[in-house]
Order: C-alpha cells, then structure tokens, then sequence
C-alpha cells in the first residue's frame, strides 16, 4: 500500500493491488485529479475513510465505434422523448448523483468534498455534465473528467428519476464524442448495464497502452480483450 504525501506523484499503477487500489492519502487538488486521470487513476472511497485511489486491471472501457444502442432505445430516439443539454447545471448533477438511492449500496462515494472537489474541476474546464429533461424537469444525467488531448472520456457518474434518462443521456454523449474524435470512454469497473451499452473488461487498460495509438505512453504489454 503505497501512502501519498504532499509532493504531487503516484506509484506505478502496475502497482496496484488484486482489486485495484493502489495508494491512499492525498489530497483532491485540481493538479492530482488531473494527473491521476491522465495516468488511469481514479479516487473512490466513503464518508469515514481516507481518500483511496483505484486502477483495475482488468478495466472497464467502451470504445465508441462499438456503442451498442437496442431497438427499444433507437425508437426513443426517434420519439425525441427527451432533451440532452450539456454543462447547463452541473451542479444538480452531481448532487444527483450523490443522492439517487442505488441497489446494494449502503451510501454515497460522492462526499461533499469531492462534490466540491469536482466543481472546481468543471470550472476549469475539465469536468463535463449531461443534463437530461423531460419537458422542464431534470430527470436524468452524468459527468465526468473530459481529457480532450488524450481524446479520453473518463465517466465518474451518472443518475436517472424515470426509466432509461441515464442510458438515454450516456448514448447520447457517446455518439457526440464519437463525432468528436474522443478514441476510449474509461468506465472504470464491470456493471451489466454498462455491458449492455458496449463497453468491455480489458485486462491491460488501453489508458496506459502503446498498442492503443498513443493513447498512453510507458506501457508495453498488448491489450487481450477478456
């Protein structure tokens, strides 16, 4: 377990252990959030513990080209049944985010301080929000860390108050960063429903590999889809 400090480094993420974490301490400074996502690294950790930094491996990733959109979302689309904004309100968000009550889960990841943590990042220019609407209301929504010159999307959250907003909001933002030239959306860790839209485990993640064009620059393992 490696223990950070005040100088702004992580240890080799080789380095984390069989379920992903690999250092913890810290601090969230817009500098370390920035390095720890430009590196494949990610915070996630409760109220009552210390910030705890993750990079799995095998890791959750979609490629866009390989979103996959069903045939009862594809006539949702075509219904318009409902508005996709971006960076309107992220702040409603990731409140949201922070308070949808969520299966098997006892609380929130999302303390206040890395709602506050986040915000500043958003204000910087790096955190981006999908703001879904049914007529007025926000009914859905995600965010995330937007690495344009990586061309990486790291997606930190997402919410929904009526059926399909999230997955509505999430397809959305794929087929615009797809349009964007963005190569890899970082999911982080496996969930059926992010299966469900295309993204997959690779056991060497595509951040920090060379085999992936340039997308990571120390790595030279080669990618094996799981």
């Amino acid at each position: 377990m490696h223990i950070l400090g005040a100088e702004n480094i992580f240890p080799c993420v080789e380095s984390s252990d069989a379920e992903g974490l690999l250092a913890i301490g810290g601090d969230l400074s817009s500098e370390r959030l920035l390095l720890a996502y430009r590196s494949g690294i990610f915070p996630w950790y409760e109220e009552d513990q210390p910030i705890l930094w993750w990079s799995p491996d095998p890791r959750m990733v979609l490629f866009p080209q390989r979103l996959k959109v069903s045939k009862s979302m594809r006539q949702l689309f075509n219904k318009k049944a409902f508005r996709v904004t971006y960076n309107q309100n992220f702040e409603k968000v990731i409140q949201n985010c922070a308070e949808i009550k969520r299966e098997g889960q006892r609380g929130t990841w999302i303390t206040e301080e890395m709602i506050s943590a986040y915000i500043q990042l958003h204000q910087e220019g790096f955190a981006t929000s999908v703001e879904v609407w049914q007529e007025e209301e926000l009914v859905g929504g995600l965010y995330g860390i937007y690495l344009k010159e990586q061309k990486i999307f790291c997606g930190e959250s997402m919410f929904a108050k009526v059926s399909n907003a999230s997955k509505y909001g999430f397809i959305y933002l794929v087929q615009q960063l797809e349009r964007e030239g963005v190569k890899l959306i970082d999911c982080q860790v496996y969930t059926p429903h992010l299966e469900s839209l295309g993204a997959e485990e690779w056991l060497l993640c595509p951040l920090r590999c060379t085999e992936c064009k340039g997308l990571g620059t120390d790595q030279t393992k080669r990618c094996r889809s799981r």
